[in-house]
């Protein structure tokens, strides 16, 4: 039907855009379609009265001459709206002219009149498609029925209040007509914009990835399922002429194929997976080293294909190799040097964190063996001895009247259960994270600057708290929090920041636990001091004598019997690299300790 239609129109109308030739398809369509029904119509004439037959042979010539006149301005202009209003025109006419001669409610409720709104809204527009529905209403709510009264003079005008009624319902249809059709209209232009803008941005997006890839000195090549080139930038295409001679065409099978290594990597890429590969290349007296990854190309949950990525790294490779061995002597002549500062570092930082991985596992073990998940296994039991009868057992029972509630308590049992093991473990996990950057750091043998990011500290400081706060809750130890900086965020390395915070945390809970006073308190405070945030540590703990406030922060120095002197030590020195300090205070022994670090907030 579109082919026929398409052919009826000019060459130039078939080059429009696709809304503005659907609207001449339309809009040819539609007066073809009104010339056959008038055709149609002109057949049931001679059953009508005789009087009546000129009438009606007069409104059929006027609407076909009309929808004749649509068809040759269709074709001659180069707008499509004055053929569209003459159309709309000449059905309303000869809507009008077809049903004023009826005297009936029912002839100005045709369907024909319901189509007049909606077609009109289209090929016009909602504001002018209204002037046709106002004309509509006009005619179908008052002047048919006027019309057939004699305007009141034959006979009163609401002598049929039914055929009143009637119109007003036909009127209000006409107006929903055209409300539903300009509704849809508004909706079908927004989504053509939008749909507009999505193909504007597709083809923006298409032009700077061709650009990035045809920038890039790496190998693209997009391959479908049977390994033929979908696609490939220009460096491919060198490489190709480069290795064998020929260029990458089009549906070639690519020539890299040959490997079996490749072949099983790019049929893993068609299961859905990522793989990658380095290949070495023998190519005129020079070997290649190249590092191939095949991707998953999909189409919703689909592999269509894939896509294979190649960069030539042979340089890069014969540099590493040459790294490799100057790295290995000067590895051999700095590991006896650092060996055992390294190492006590490492065992101290990871120790105290590793106190609190043992009583996050202790809790874990403990509240899985005091589940009650036992208790689900006998009612399931029970249930199972009274399958048979269980409507009776659960309304008759006992047992079987407790059941529900029972059950119920134990779903709300074994959901709190639930959370406080997944929350145990999830402060195990943050501790093995600790864990893990700590023996990182401590393993660079020269100065190491990790990267820098903002840091929340109240955030952090609770983070480092966390890692202890097991412990904490058991010695009876009250904690508080005075957090009353405004700008409490500092530009630092995070895990370099939580070392020291766990350190001092760490040496307060051990003065607490050596100094055996009921009241044990550790107090956090975060506040500004000029330029620099400061951090303060105090506890009420065993405090420290005058003459080793000196020597605190000295390498080896330690108070404690199975302490090695390590931890304050690098501490201090990690603050110096953060651009801050690190200071401790204390009246003597028995009145506790207040350790302060400061950063600078710029």
């Amino acid at each position: 039907m579109l082919e026929w239609l398409d052919a009826r129109l000019t060459e130039s109308q078939r080059r429009l855009p696709p809304g503005e030739l659907w609207r001449y398809r339309v809009l040819l369509g539609a007066t073809l379609l009104m010339m056959v029904l008038i055709g149609l119509y002109v057949l049931g004439i001679p059953t009508y009265a005789a009087e009546d037959r000129l009438p009606q042979l007069l409104v059929v010539g006027v609407c076909m001459a009309a929808f004749g006149a649509v068809v040759v301005l269709m074709r001659r202009l180069a707008s499509p709206s004055p053929p569209a209003i003459l159309l709309c025109l000449a059905l309303s006419v000869g809507f009008i002219l077809g049903t004023l001669p009826v005297d009936s409610p029912g002839a100005v409720s045709h369907a024909v009149g319901m189509l007049i709104p909606a077609l009109a809204v289209y090929l016009l527009g909602p504001r002018r498609g209204f002037f046709f529905t106002a004309l509509l209403m006009l005619y179908v709510g008052a002047f048919h029925q006027l019309y057939h009264s004699g305007f009141g003079l034959a006979r009163p005008v609401f002598q049929k209040p039914g055929a009143w009624m009637s119109n007003l319902v036909a009127c209000v249809s006409l107006l929903t007509s055209w409300a539903l059709s300009w509704l849809y209209g508004t909706v079908r232009e927004e989504s053509q914009q939008a749909l507009q803008q999505a193909l504007k941005t597709l083809r923006e997006s298409e032009g700077k990835l061709f650009s990035v890839l045809e920038s890039t000195e790496d190998v693209v090549v997009a391959l479908d399922r049977e390994g033929r080139v979908v696609t490939a930038n220009m460096m491919a295409k060198a490489v190709g002429r480069h290795l064998y001679g020929r260029e990458l065409e089009r549906g070639a099978h690519l020539a890299w194929m040959a490997s079996p290594g490749l072949q099983e990597l790019f049929q893993k890429a068609l299961a859905g997976k990522r793989e990658r590969l380095e290949m070495h290349i023998p190519a005129q007296g020079r070997p290649m080293t190249l590092d191939v990854t095949f991707n998953p190309v999909w189409e919703g949950e689909r592999v269509v294909g894939a896509t294979l990525f190649s960069r030539d790294i042979t340089e890069r490779k014969e540099a590493e190799a040459r790294l490799a061995e100057l790295h290995r002597g000067l590895v051999d002549v700095s590991r006896h040097a650092g060996m055992a500062e390294i190492a006590t570092g490492v065992l101290h930082n990871v120790g105290n964190t590793l106190n609190s991985v043992n009583v996050s596992a202790h809790l874990v073990v403990d509240r899985l063996r005091g589940s009650r998940a036992a208790g689900l296994d006998k009612a399931v039991a029970l249930l199972r001895e009274n399958a048979s009868r269980l409507g009776a057992f659960l309304e008759e029972d006992p047992r079987g009247r407790q059941l529900p509630a029972y059950l119920a308590a134990l779903s709300g049992q074994l959901a709190q259960e639930r959370e406080s093991v997944l929350e145990e473990l999830r402060r195990l996990t943050e501790s093995v994270d600790h864990i893990k950057s700590v023996v990182s750091m401590q393993q660079q043998h020269a100065r190491f600057s990790g990267v820098l990011e903002r840091v929340e500290v109240p955030t952090l400081l609770d983070d480092a708290m966390r890692l202890h706060a097991v412990s904490f809750e058991r010695l009876g130890i009250q904690l508080r929090r005075e957090y009353t900086a405004s700008a409490s965020a500092v530009m630092v390395d995070r895990h370099k920041l939580l070392q020291i915070l766990v350190n001092l945390l760490s040496n307060a809970r051990h003065a607490l636990l050596d100094s055996q006073r009921p009241d044990k308190q550790l107090t956090l405070r975060v506040e500004e001091a000029g330029a620099r945030l400061r951090i303060a540590v105090a506890d009420n703990g065993v405090g420290i004598a005058p003459e080793n406030l000196q020597r605190l922060f000295s390498q080896g120095f330690t108070t404690k019997k199975d302490g090695h002197g390590f931890g304050l030590h690098i501490s201090a020195l990690s603050a110096e690299e953060l651009g801050g300090s690190l200071e401790c205070e204390s009246e003597g022994p028995g009145t506790g300790a207040t350790f302060t670090l400061e950063l600078p907030l710029a």
